[in-house]
């Protein structure tokens, strides 16, 4: 299999993201041409201690929301500490002016935007285990790198979209 031909757009606000914020900017960005797929990192926001003298009692954080995005609900599974695209390469420049200016128009503090391979470009085993598929032609190229091995795929990754 030939490896994604796009790139990365990593945003990195100086600050955690609220859902709500962070509903605003997915959705803005989506709008834009040559948007492949997002994936959002941060820190765990469980639903119980997992740890602890108070394991097992529930967590009622306020940032664990349900946004809606380009009219899917999706569940914040985490504070949002950063936002990476991956765009098709002939809409690059284009994009990275209007993440900016879409950026600088919601957000009140500073935030970084930068362009490189932030995510793995290549099938892996796990891909193919995590995934359930295990033939190459069957695999679908857009789900590449977005593979928690620890976590079931279908608690993580959420598809939007066509």
């Amino acid at each position: 299999m030939e490896p994604i031909k796009a790139i990365d757009v990593r945003i990195f606000p100086h600050r955690r993201l609220k859902p709500e914020t962070t509903e605003k900017i997915l959705n803005k960005l989506l709008g834009l041409e040559g948007v492949l797929r997002f994936l959002i990192n941060g820190e765990s926001l469980p639903k119980i201690v997992g740890h602890g003298p108070a394991r097992g009692t529930s967590v009622n954080h306020p940032d664990r929301k349900i946004i809606t995005v380009k009219g899917k609900k999706i569940e914040l599974l985490v504070s949002v500490g950063e936002i990476v695209v991956t765009i098709k390469q002939e809409n690059l420049e284009e994009f990275v002016a209007e993440t900016k200016t879409i950026l600088e128009e919601i957000l009140n503090f500073g935030f970084d935007v930068r362009v490189g391979v932030f995510t793995r470009t290549k099938t892996t085993v796990s891909d193919y285990l995590k995934l359930g598929y295990g033939i190459e032609d069957n695999f679908d190229p857009s789900l590449v790198g977005i593979v928690d091995p620890k976590t079931k795929s279908k608690e993580t990754v959420k598809l939007i979209g066509d």
